[in-house]
C-alpha cells in the first residue's frame, strides 16, 4: 500500500499526541478519509487537538468509539501498547496495522539510517546529525526525537540522508521499513512492563530495525554487548561491530587510546579519546557507532575528529547545568531505566547525592548496588516508586522520599558539600508528575536556576 492505494480509504489514527496528529496530517494530504482517536482528554491535548481541527481533521477523545474500526487500515502510536483493547479488538477484526514509522517509510525517497538501543540513541542521533551537517551533507534529524518522521517526509530528496532515532515501540508494528544503515547500541532491561518482564520480547523488537536488510545494507553494533550480540546473530545483511575491548577485523575499537576504524582494510586513527568531549563510557561507544556511519556516509576523518572534539551532548541527558556553592547539579531526566543510570553513576569520582524514582517500568536495582554503595552518600526518592526506592536502597545508604521535585531539590542540596554532585538520573518515566522527562529536566533546571539565585528553594 501507497500513498496512490491509500487516497479516498479510511483511515484511523490511535493516539492524537505528535506522532498521531502528524500522521493524520500526512494522510489528509495525499487524501485519505482520516479519524484519529485517543483515549485522553482534550485538557491534555489542547495543543494537537488545535492542529487537527486547523487541518479539518475528525477526532474523537476520551474513549475509541465503534468508529475506530470503520476502516482498512490502522496507524498506532508509539506510546499505544499492543496489548491495549483498541488494538486486540482491531487484530480480531483482521485490521491491517502498522507504526507511524513504517507509514512514513513508504514515503521516504532518502536512505534511512536508524539508530535504536535501551541508551545512547539520541546522543549518538544528534551527533551523526552534527557530524553531518559539518561536513555539510543535507539530512534530517527525526524519529523518536523530534519532529516526527511523517511531518517531514514529503520534503526529502533522493540526495537526502534521513537519520532517525528509532524506540523499539516504533519497531512493533513495521513492515516494510527498510535502512540503508542501521545502528544498534546497546539492549538492557527497558520497558519489561510493556514486554511481560522478558528481554526476549524486547530484544525481538529491536531486532526488527534489521529485519528487512539485506545485501550491502550495513548494520552498525556493539560488540561488548551480550544481549545485541545474540540479537545480531540473525542479521542476513553485512554487519559491522564496535568495541573498546577488543581489536576488530572491521569497525570500531580502542588501540594506544585512540578511536581507530577500519574499513575494508583501511585502518585511520579518528582521534585519541581523551579529546572526546563527551565523556564516560557510554558516550564512548556512542562515538564509536556515530563514526563507523559517518564513515560509510562518505565523511572525512577530520570532520569526525572536529566533531568530536566540540559535541557537548544532549539537554537532559548527564547535561552539566550549574554549580551552587561548589555543587554542581546534573540533569539526566533521560535516565528512564536502570542501565543508564549506571552509565551514570560510573562517570562521577565524586560524592553523589541522587534523585531516583518515578513511574516504575518494572526495575531491578540490584545492578546499582555496588556503585550506590561506593559513591552515593543520599537517595532523594521522588515520584510514584519512592517507597520501592526506599525499600531498595536504605540498607546501602541514607534514604529520604520527597513529596515533589522542589522538595527533591532542596534536601539535595542540604545534604551536600562543596564538591559534591546533585544527580538527577530517576531510572523511571516521568508521567507520574510530569508531562515527559523533558519537562521533568526543565522543572529541576528551573528549581536549580532558582536556588542559585536565592540561595534556597521552598521544601513545599
Amino acid at each position: 500500500m501507497n500513498n496512490l492505494d491509500l487516497k479516498n480509504k479510511n483511515v484511523t489514527v490511535i493516539g492524537a499526541a505528535e506522532s498521531g496528529v502528524s500522521v493524520a496530517k500526512l494522510l489528509k494530504r495525499i487524501g485519505a478519509n482520516v479519524f484519529v482517536s485517543d483515549i485522553a482528554t482534550s485538557d491534555k491535548l489542547k495543543s494537537y487537538v488545535s492542529e487537527l481541527e486547523a487541518s479539518n481533521i475528525d477526532y474523537e477523545l476520551g474513549k475509541h468509539s465503534d468508529k475506530v474500526y470503520q476502516c482498512e487500515l490502522m496507524v498506532v502510536s508509539p506510546g499505544v501498547p499492543g496489548n491495549s483493547p483498541v488494538i486486540l479488538e482491531a487484530r480480531k477484526r483482521d485490521i491491517r496495522i502498522i507504526s507511524e514509522l513504517e507509514l512514513g517509510s513508504w514515503f521516504c525517497r532518502a536512505p534511512i539510517v536508524a539508530i535504536t538501543g535501551s541508551n545512547g540513541k539520541t546522543t549518538t542521533t544528534t551527533l551523526i546529525g552534527r557530524i553531518l551537517k559539518n561536513a555539510e551533507k543535507k539530512h534530517i534529524v527525526a524519529g523518536n526525537i523530534s519532529p516526527a518522521f511523517t511531518s517531514i517526509v514529503l520534503g526529502l530528496a533522493e540526495t537526502d540522508i534521513a537519520v532517525l532515532e528509532v524506540s523499539s515501540f516504533q519497531l512493533d508494528d513495521i513492515e516494510s521499513f527498510h535502512p540503508s544503515i542501521s545502528v544498534l547500541l546497546n539492549i538492557t532491561p527497558d520497558h519489561m512492563d510493556r514486554y511481560h518482564n522478558s528481554m526476549e520480547n524486547y530484544s525481538a523488537s529491536k531486532a526488527r530495525i534489521f529485519k528487512n536488510q539485506s545485501g550491502d545494507d550495513v548494520l552498525i553494533y556493539n560488540v561488548d554487548d551480550e544481549w545485541t550480540v545474540k540479537t545480531v546473530s540473525r542479521a542476513k545483511c553485512k554487519k559491522l561491530g564496535f568495541s573498546v575491548k577488543m581489536e576488530l577485523i572491521e569497525g570500531a575499537f580502542i588501540e594506544n587510546n585512540k578511536l581507530v576504524s577500519r574499513l575494508s582494510g583501511k585502518k585511520e586513527e579518528v582521534i585519541d579519546i581523551d579529546r572526546i568531549f563527551i565523556k564516560g563510557i557510554h558516550n564512548l561507544y556512542n562515538s564509536m557507532a556515530a563514526t563507523l556511519t559517518c564513515l560509510l556516509l562518505g565523511v572525512e576523518v577530520e570532520v569526525i575528529q572536529k566533531t568530536l572534539e566540540e559535541f557537548r551532548g544532549v539537554e537532559h541527558r548527564l547535561e552539566y547545568f550549574a554549580e551552587v556553592n561548589g555543587v554542581k547539579f546534573y540533569n539526566d531526566s533521560k535516565a528512564t531505566n536502570v542501565d543508564s543510570v549506571w552509565y551514570a553513576l560510573r562517570a562521577f569520582k565524586q560524592p553523589i547525592i541522587l534523585l531516583l524514582g518515578g513511574r516504575d517500568k518494572g526495575n531491578d536495582y540490584s545492578r546499582l548496588y555496588d556503585l550506590v554503595k561506593d559513591k552515593v552518600k543520599v537517595i532523594i526518592a521522588i515520584g510514584e516508586s519512592a517507597d520501592k526506592v526506599v525499600n531498595s536502597f536504605s540498607h546501602l545508604t541514607h534514604v529520604e522520599k520527597a513529596s515533589s521535585m522542589e522538595q527533591a531539590v532542596f534536601k539535595a542540596y542540604n545534604f551536600a558539600n562543596s564538591g559534591d554532585i546533585v544527580l538527577l538520573s530517576p531510572a523511571c518515566a516521568s508521567f507520574d508528575w510530569f508531562e515527559n522527562y523533558e519537562h521533568r529536566g526543565r522543572i529541576f533546571k528551573e528549581l536549580v536556576s532558582k536556588l542559585a539565585k536565592k540561595g534556597q528553594v521552598d521544601a513545599t
